[in-house]
């Protein structure tokens, strides 16, 4: 195995490669964009030389045209010549691609006439088995830029994040899908719903009458007891085996009420100065 280690990011154009990409920068990477696949190899055999670098980063998206065809050949090629090699996808929502092209008033970078919209289903194509290919897939959706930073950062951010391991809990709805990057999933729509009481409805985990409804039921505190002891063992067993980043998804059928007030508590019971703990609430505001 050679001393150098490669990550390989790519994804959908909006997908925050660029926030990535920066906060492999501030963690010690040496990163490089819109390199020719095929000439990666060589870059890394330079590098592997050199004895400088440890840490490459490069980003591989269709700005790479035809190249992309060889893209399969050459990430296996790189794998054979020893590299510690690792390609995270980002991926979002139709949806979400489509509003920050909007905000930002930027072109998508294959998009003809027809929109943004047009672009990125076309795009979900030819990224289609670079995505079947990769180590890591990461759902955007529901980071703002300083969030993904710190996602990116937390997940390689080497010996420190070791020493200190990072858990994202993250509250989602099942209507939407899993969260791609979960290690754990939680179902929790065994818990009575308040969906279903008429005046907390239009209400989220976050109010204290949700929070009263689901955290006052006995098969609630029942849950949160077993599921405390159950991370109390779990968690240093992946710390020990070097595991520097766990994502905990919790779920709940549109990801509002339950889900979210599980979610803050999870949080809570993760008390330890050998965790650092982010939270994020994925489809809180969804109808």
């Amino acid at each position: 195995m050679k001393d150098i280690r490669l990550v390989v990011l790519s994804g959908a154009s909006g997908a925050g490669k660029s926030t990535a990409i920066k906060a492999l920068e501030d963690v010690g990477f040496f990163c490089v964009d819109n390199l020719p696949v095929t000439l990666l190899p060589k870059f890394m055999e330079v590098l592997s030389q050199s004895g400088e670098i440890t840490k490459v980063a490069a980003v591989v998206d269709v700005r790479e045209g035809e190249f992309l065809k060889a893209f399969s050949g050459v990430f296996a090629g790189i794998k054979k010549d020893g590299y510690r090699v690792e390609l995270l996808y980002l991926e979002a929502e139709d949806d979400s691609l489509v509003r920050r092209f909007s905000e930002t008033r930027r072109r998508h970078p294959i998009a003809a006439a027809g929109g943004p919209l047009e672009g990125i289903l076309k795009e979900r194509g030819l990224l289609n088995e670079i995505k079947s290919l990769a180590d890591r897939v990461v759902d955007t959706t529901g980071f703002n830029v300083h969030q993904l930073r710190e996602h990116i950062k937390g997940i390689y951010s080497g010996a420190t994040a070791r020493e200190k391991m990072t858990v994202n809990v993250v509250s989602f709805g099942y209507r939407y899908g899993i969260p791609a990057d979960a290690d754990l999933v939680v179902d929790i729509r065994f818990l009575p719903n308040p969906y279903f009481v008429e005046e907390l409805r239009p209400l989220d985990g976050g109010s204290g009458a949700v929070r009263g409804f689901v955290l006052g039921r006995p098969e609630t505190t029942e849950f949160l007891e077993r599921f405390k002891a159950f991370l109390d063992y779990l968690m240093p067993m992946y710390r020990k085996e070097g595991k520097a980043y766990l994502t905990i998804a919790v779920g709940c059928t549109g990801g509002r009420h339950r889900s979210v007030v599980i979610a803050d508590e999870v949080c809570l019971m993760i008390n330890s100065p050998t965790f650092t703990v982010q939270k994020r609430h994925r489809d809180i505001q969804k109808p």
